[in-house]
């Protein structure tokens, strides 16, 4: 960036798998976090040609795109490769929004880098951007018994967690706008609980 601060706006990609089918699994909770945010900053998703949702605004006193890449999970890369090279977004001003098996439900952890713990969009978006984009990790738990992890979050969230379910996205949001508005430390010594 030869010095210049960036002035651009944040992105920040919830993932998901596009369809109705998968509207309500464990695994699309960073969709239902970015379509908080776009609620309250009153902004519409809108087809974009890096085969994404993107919804524009302002959140937390930062410029914001709000993106849902429309390829499954495991191929979220190259949407939000085509959103950072069209906003001209640096890595470091990347937000992923995601679900986490190693932490409990309803928790929440927020880093900057590292691995992919074996979540496939993660995998996509780090052979696309390299691993040095935040992530707001939303906990989901691990599968109960023998259950396979591919069924696990490709199913719904249980009735007990449904119970949660609109405070645990609400305060993942809140998160977000804490990680643009604080910086990664602050918002970390809030949410990290």
């Amino acid at each position: 960036m030869s010095g210049e601060e960036y002035t651009g706006p944040w992105l920040v990609v919830g993932l998901g798998n596009p369809g109705e089918g998968y509207a309500r699994n464990r695994h699309n909770i960073g969709f239902m976090v970015v379509d908080l945010l776009a609620q309250r900053i009153g902004a519409r998703f809108k087809a974009h040609k890096s085969r994404a949702q993107v919804a524009e605004g302002r959140l937390a006193g930062q410029r914001v795109v709000l993106a849902k890449p429309m390829t499954f999970m495991n191929l979220s890369g190259g949407p939000t490769t085509g959103l950072r090279d069209f906003y001209k977004t640096p890595a470091a001003s990347i937000v992923a929004v995601h679900d986490e098996l190693d932490i409990d439900y309803a928790t929440l952890r927020l880093k900057l880098g590292g691995g992919d713990n074996g979540h496939n969009g993660l995998k996509s978006l780090t052979k696309s951007l390299g691993p040095d984009y935040h992530r707001v990790r939303c906990g989901v738990g691990r599968p109960p018994g023998r259950m396979e992890v591919a069924d696990f979050v490709l199913k719904d969230f249980s009735s007990v967690e449904r119970k949660e379910l609109d405070w645990f996205v609400d305060r993942a949001a809140d998160a977000v706008e804490a990680l643009l508005s604080e910086g990664l430390e602050r918002a970390q010594s809030t949410y990290n609980s």
